[in-house]
């Protein structure tokens, strides 16, 4: 959960007021005003091998966003330190080991504006200092996000470029952050917070699990002692209300985890296993082949194979065919191929 380690935090957190909604507006449309003018100011931690256990840090498997309104934020990573003031924004990239402590100015209490994402879901909140130098969430409000692959490839393309050179650098850290600003300003506009409504211990157990997958120690019994209920009662209500068993959805969390990192780090399958939450890589490769019918070690090689497959032929790809002629000199006297009515 951006910004505090706590489960508690989510659940006791009030929903967005309208005007809490007005303000978090105000906030997006102040931002995209900043980018236009090119100053606000942009700030992402440098590569750092992702996915490792560091004492007193965290990390999620989906990027982060911060935009700051009062007071600092002082980011601690592994290989470097930054603080992210008002009218500042920080997108930490998924993986990436991070803590936080915050401050306020003299004249304005610390206030946060952060973006989390889940499962075709984005979770909006306002966060405030809680306790001397600690985050907590504030207000928060969770919106249907069928587009969710649109938001974290904008999150993760603004990261990647920010850590790269190139001409025309500038102007693509600019054109990603209007359009990630402008989605988020518009799903405040525009989406009802439906899943507020869905606040019952199934919700609240699909939080725990996501935020926690990686502690060995969860389970059916740890979540039902958080929530104040029976596990028997739990796993009936999860059951009945998913179609699907707690313990079945722990381990799919774990092993949607395991993939991100399958795919995008070059940890080893034990690695992998102890960050998702398996004691014992041999259970997890067991449990790995039992989701996705190959071990960890097969799935890797097979992206490998996927990733170093080089087209034969250049082509154009249409709904019913594939043209191979753009690829192949012209010759004398044939004729031009008739335009597909998909152009």
């Amino acid at each position: 959960m951006p910004q505090t380690g706590a489960p508690h935090a989510l659940f006791a957190a009030r929903s967005m007021s309208h005007h809490n909604r007005a303000e978090m507006r105000q906030a997006f449309d102040n931002a995209i005003k900043l980018v236009e003018r090119n100053r606000l100011t942009l700030r992402v931690p440098h590569d750092v091998k992702p996915v490792q256990n560091r004492r007193g840090m965290h990390y999620h498997y989906r990027p982060e966003f911060f935009l700051g309104l009062n007071g600092w934020t002082d980011f601690s990573f592994p290989r470097e330190n930054f603080r992210v003031g008002a009218d500042e924004i920080c997108v930490i990239p998924a993986g990436v080991p991070h803590e936080e402590a915050i401050g306020s100015t003299p004249d304005k209490p610390f206030r946060n504006l952060v973006a989390g994402f889940y499962n075709n879901t984005l979770s909006l909140h306002f966060a405030h200092e809680a306790q001397p130098g600690k985050p907590d969430i504030e207000v928060i409000e969770f919106f249907d996000a069928p587009n969710l692959d649109v938001f974290l490839t904008l999150a993760n393309t603004l990261a990647q470029t920010h850590n790269t050179q190139g001409p025309a650098r500038t102007a693509v850290l600019q054109g990603l952050l209007l359009a990630l600003l402008g989605l988020f300003r518009n799903i405040v506009e525009t989406g009802t917070g439906q899943l507020n409504s869905d606040i019952g211990k199934v919700f609240q157990a699909k939080c725990l699990v996501r935020e926690q997958f990686a502690n060995s120690e969860l389970c059916v019994q740890h979540i039902a002692e958080v929530l104040g209920c029976s596990a028997d009662y739990l796993s009936h209500l999860f059951h009945t209300e998913t179609k699907e068993r707690l313990t079945h959805y722990i381990q799919r969390i774990r092993i949607d985890g395991s993939i991100l990192a399958l795919e995008s780090t070059k940890l080893t399958i034990s690695e992998i296993a102890y960050a998702s939450g398996f004691a014992d890589p041999a259970y997890f490769a067991r449990v790995f082949k039992q989701h996705k019918g190959m071990t960890p070690h097969e799935y890797r090689a097979q992206i490998e194979a996927h990733r170093n497959k080089q087209e034969d032929q250049p082509k154009t790809v249409y709904y019913d065919r594939l043209d191979f002629t753009h690829g192949l000199p012209a010759k004398k006297g044939s004729p031009t191929p008739a335009p597909s009515p998909s152009d």
